[in-house]
């Protein structure tokens, strides 16, 4: 049998040259969304059919399936995001996509771990990455922060003046740490919510090469938690360590979002950008609306945010508020509806969301008019 961390390798490797395969037949056929599903789907069935089929006994946590409770009972859990970056993936020329695979051990932690970056044709893992390890510490006379390109930390300047460093945007969690591994970019930081797949392995090979890798409070990563979200990290070499979390405690005041929140912030997002691609729901999720049901499944839910025609009219949210107990959130807004945003009148929402997990399972959800 191989090493789990040339395992992770060999099949973030196979998931990647699949990827490549998919993208070049589909693109410029179908649009970037659906592109990225597809090949999502795909890559997600090539590592569930290599892990059953060669380490069996082990858990998963995937981004593309139902989260099993039992892997919080399992000594062994493989995390896998089996596209990150798959907005990236869609669109012509972009590079900074990847596949991820991690395993998680019972009192160690990430103890293997595997990052592809099939647009690139490399891997790196925890056993035998291609480490640039003499670049790692050199730095530039500025040094260069990466950070999400679509979603960059409201602090991002602020902490960039304070270190003295210019800020590079970039898709993938996968893409920016690998960026720092190789001395690309000094560090990687995120606020704003990501969930275990999108940092485990990136955290993993970044650790064995020796970067720093924490929360951007400097408190650890953990893994195979109940609910598997972590709302930020930073990644970096270890002499930037120090001034950048000094930075960070001064100016990321912000209490993120818990899991069960972030969940249901997506979901009003979607109202508006009619992209559900990061919400999840349960399989037989289920939606009611002032008594009447609209959505018998997670699938239809998520294709009547990006298709109905009931959404159509929507153009804002606001004042958006969110209250959590136990596995339920409520959040109550107020939505711009019109036929165009200029003639768009508010109307109240207040909506009951079960997660009793990593998806949302129910909906309810009661429009009043706004006085």
């Amino acid at each position: 049998m191989s090493t789990d961390a040339k395992f992770a390798a060999d099949i973030a490797q196979g998931a990647g040259e699949l990827l490549l395969e998919i993208r070049d037949a589909g693109m410029g056929t179908v649009d970037g969304r659906e592109l990225g599903r597809r090949g999502d789907g795909a890559a997600h069935a090539f590592l569930a059919g290599r892990l059953a089929a060669e380490r069996g006994d082990d858990a998963v946590l995937s981004e593309e399936s139902a989260d099993d409770s039992a892997r919080l009972s399992a000594d062994r859990v493989w995390i896998i995001d089996p596209l990150d970056g798959s907005k990236e993936y869609g669109l012509a020329g972009r590079t900074d996509w990847a596949v991820h695979v991690a395993l998680w051990e019972r009192d160690r932690g990430i103890t293997a771990a595997a990052v592809a970056q099939p647009a690139l044709g490399v891997v790196y893992d925890t056993e035998n990455g291609d480490h640039d390890r003499d670049r790692l510490g050199a730095g530039a006379a500025h040094p260069r922060i990466v950070v999400s390109d679509s979603r960059p930390p409201a602090f991002t300047d602020a902490v960039a003046t304070d270190v003295g460093a210019e800020v590079v945007g970039m898709g993938s969690a996968g893409a920016k740490a690998m960026a720092v591994l190789r001395g690309e970019a000094d560090a990687y930081v995120h606020a704003g919510g990501q969930w275990e797949w999108d940092s485990a392995a990136p955290v993993g090979v970044a650790k064995a090469a020796g970067l720093h890798c924490s929360r951007i409070d400097g408190t650890p990563l953990l893994y195979n938690e109940s609910h598997p979200y972590l709302p930020d990290l930073v990644i970096c070499r270890p002499e930037l360590a120090e001034a950048l979390l000094g930075a960070l405690a001064r100016h990321a005041l912000d209490t993120p979002d818990t899991g069960r929140v972030a969940l249901a912030r997506a979901y009003i997002d979607a109202l508006v950008s009619h992209d559900a691609s990061k919400v999840r729901f349960a399989e037989g999720a289920w939606r009611v609306e002032n008594g009447q049901r609209t959505g018998d499944s997670g699938r239809f839910i998520r294709d009547e945010l990006e298709n109905g025609a009931q959404y159509e009219a929507i153009h804002g949210v606001r004042e958006a508020r969110f209250h959590e107990w136990g596995e339920n959130v409520v959040a109550r807004y107020l939505l711009d509806v019109g036929a165009t945003p200029a003639e768009s009148t508010a109307i109240h929402v207040t909506e009951y969301f079960a997660i009793p997990r990593a998806e949302i399972a129910s909906i309810v959800a009661i429009i009043e008019p706004h006085r």
